[in-house]
């Protein structure tokens, strides 16, 4: 009985073996399955933590000059908190500090700006969220979302502003995040079977430069042949980019100084003939409603476009126009119509987008500086642009009533007025004295100084008085020539204002009052009439001819990259198809010399690969080995790729059997190359060196 207890203890035994090592099996078997999906944990190191934090205060400070001041702060109080915690110098928040860190900061975006949504709060959202992943990095992969944030960073940049200055500053961001990438992921130990190579900052950099140099004919390829979509498929609304420009109202009187700016509200690149000075008026807002004080422009009116006949030259041009946040676009005065579905026209000739101006706008137009009315002017338009305040301005209206009492028409009242402005003791002036509330009044018996605005205001007011149709037109006049570009650069300063009248027989018409006190405001800009009207760094760059020649090459290299690169589009790639052959080209045209690009470009990778890889250089004993294999394959004995030495020495006495010496060297470096260790071997290659280049082995007679 003991015997057989004993027996089935020990098959009870083996059978808990067995099945205990099955079990362990299967969990083996498991876990290598999962695995493929599953990758092991890996703890970062502190040269990984350090990459990952350059490279996302890089992307931080590529945005610092948009979001708010405290946001940049909290980032960098965070990523230092981290820092100084890698060096056991202060402890990491717990889960529950960063959970309520987290909540406020999201409530302070919030606050900002009302919304999780855009551009702004977006980057600012993403800033902070980094800096509090960056709190709990510990792991590789915790290394690897940083530096993620921080190309998202580059991204919100890149949308946000894409000129040529900041390119440079974009290439370098991407190339320290695939830096930083590759001392991550390169870093020794970080798995048990890492090899542990040398693999310093430099090298990272290296890496990551190759990379990028590797990707750029990909990229190219890219930019130039994938489809673009149609429309404005990067733009994203940005409302804190507006900038100074001409509002919907203009009060003359509230302003006791006129402050120009040398900023650049657009640019005009002509394909054919220029129009002269005095023709270029660039139409803006019109201005029909007048409370004696301020003019203001009619948001809705059912008013008609009266038919215009076109006369004098045909101008063609293209305007590329800078963000305002205001929805007008400007046109040389009289524009034919718009054939961009972007914006309509009105019936006083202004082209207006139905979205403000945001971004860079570029379109092309077609314009007469001479038209003639077709029809006369209707009752409802006659009426609503003869409109004055009554009880308002009374001495103006008086003045204004005799005067066109004398005049046999509406034509001569015109140039009337004019003269009394030519004539009557007016300056032009920059610095006018403020104006009572009876602004008209004021400027035209007791001032009698101010610039365009006061003239158009008091012209308009004296035509409306006497019953002649007019209204104000703002826009601007003039512009800078740009040799290098060859286009008009239109700035700020170049705001003005004028007039405009019915008159029967020629429609309406545009006068300029300002031009009969100040004539040389047509032939010149307001800077040089009064130079000193702008800032100190502004009249230096003018008054510096070589200065403001570097500054118009600049300028012209920055309206050839929005032009050429920043907005290329889809009809543009079609017209480059056309240069390189394709008759009729079209979107499978681009897909095909796209793909074309992509085997190329694969192609040449797989060059580069295969001719970079890695090449050992034979040491001594292998160079003496394969200058023996050469001489012996003079004389007719070839050694085949699968052949090692000793199977050659075989071989080689197998067919020449005279060849003892050969037989005897190849045995030697097999001994050498395969042997036990030997502390004479230097000195036995060296004689196996000789051996070789003694050895001339006699082809077989």
């Amino acid at each position: 009985m003991r015997l057989v207890a004993g027996e089935v203890t020990r098959v009870r035994d083996a059978k808990g073996a067995k099945t205990a090592g099955a079990r362990a099996e299967g969990a083996e078997r498991r876990r290598e399955r999962w695995s493929w999906f599953k990758a092991p944990v890996v703890m970062g190191s502190r040269r990984g933590l350090e990459w990952a934090s350059v490279a996302f205060v890089a992307g931080l400070l590529l945005n610092v000059d948009r979001i708010p001041v405290w946001t940049p702060i909290a980032a960098l109080v965070f990523v230092a908190w981290r820092l100084l915690a890698a060096s056991r110098s202060v402890k990491l928040p717990g889960t529950a500090l960063r959970s309520v860190l987290a909540l406020a900061l999201v409530a302070g975006v919030l606050v900002r700006f009302h919304t999780l949504n855009g551009l702004s709060a977006g980057t600012a959202l993403l800033v902070l969220m980094g800096a509090v992943k960056l709190l709990e990095t510990r792991t590789q992969r915790d290394q690897f979302i940083v530096v993620a944030a921080a190309v998202f960073l580059l991204l919100a940049a890149c949308l946000d502003r894409q000129s040529i200055a900041r390119a440079p500053l974009y290439l370098l961001h991407a190339w320290l995040c695939c830096a930083a990438l590759a001392a991550i992921g390169y870093t020794p130990g970080n798995s048990p079977t890492a090899t542990r190579v040398a693999f310093d900052n430099r090298a990272a950099m290296v890496l990551a430069a190759r990379s990028l140099l590797f990707a750029l004919p990909l990229a190219i390829l890219l930019f130039v042949f994938f489809p673009r979509l149609p429309g404005a498929f990067w733009a994203i609304p940005r409302s804190d980019q507006a900038r100074t420009g001409l509002g919907e109202q203009m009060s003359p009187g509230s302003i006791s100084e006129l402050t120009t700016s040398y900023d650049v509200a657009f640019r005009a690149r002509f394909d054919g003939p220029i129009p002269p000075p005095q023709e270029r008026y660039w139409r803006g807002p019109v201005l029909h409603e007048f409370d004696g004080y301020t003019w203001k422009r009619t948001p809705r009116s059912l008013a008609r476009m009266e038919p215009l006949q076109y006369l004098g030259p045909e101008y063609r041009y293209h305007i590329s126009l800078e963000p305002s946040a205001q929805r007008w676009w400007f046109s040389l005065d009289t524009v034919t119509g718009s054939s961009d579905p972007r914006a309509f026209f009105t019936y006083d000739y202004q082209l207006i987008s139905p979205d403000p101006v945001t971004e860079t706008t570029t379109y092309s137009l077609v314009s007469h500086t001479s038209t003639r009315a077709t029809v006369g002017l209707s009752a409802q338009s006659r009426r609503y642009d003869t409109q004055l305040p009554r009880n308002r301005n009374p001495r103006s209206r008086e003045l204004a009533l005799g005067m066109r009492a004398k005049e046999p028409s509406d034509g001569a009242y015109v140039s009337a007025v004019l003269n009394l402005f030519r004539t009557g003791g007016f300056a032009y002036t920059l610095t006018p004295p403020k104006l009572d509330l009876d602004s008209v009044d004021d400027f035209v018996f007791n001032t009698r100084l101010g610039f365009c605005g006061h003239y158009a205001s008091a012209f308009v007011s004296m035509m409306r008085a006497a019953g002649v149709p007019a209204r104000v037109v703002t826009g601007y006049l003039g512009g800078e020539w740009n040799p290098i570009g060859r286009y008009f650069i239109v700035r700020q300063s170049d705001a003005h204002s004028w007039a405009e009248v019915w008159l029967e027989g020629r429609g309406w018409t545009r006068i300029d009052p300002t031009a009969v006190v100040e004539p040389e405001r047509l032939r010149r800009g307001i800077l040089d009439l009064l130079p000193n009207s702008v800032s100190g760094p502004a009249r230096f760059v003018r008054s510096q001819p070589w200065l403001e020649s570097l500054l118009q090459r600049w300028d012209a290299l920055n309206n050839w990259w929005d032009g050429r690169v920043v907005k290329f589009s889809y009809d543009d790639q079609l017209r480059l198809l056309q240069r390189l052959g394709f008759s009729s080209p079209g979107a499978q045209e681009l897909g095909w010399a796209f793909g074309a690009g992509l085997v190329g470009w694969l192609l040449w990778i797989a060059w580069q690969v295969g001719s970079t890889g890695p090449r050992t250089r034979p040491d001594r004993l292998g160079r003496a080995y394969t200058a023996l294999c050469k001489k012996l394959g003079h004389v007719g004995l070839e050694r085949q790729p699968h052949q090692g030495p000793l199977a050659f020495a075989d071989l080689v006495l197998q067919r020449r059997p005279d060849l003892g010496a050969a037989h005897s060297l190849l045995c030697s470096y097999g001994e050498l190359r395969y042997g036990r260790p030997d502390p004479a071997a230097a000195a036995r290659i060296g004689e196996f060196e000789r051996a070789v280049r003694r050895f001339s082995p006699a082809a077989r007679a």
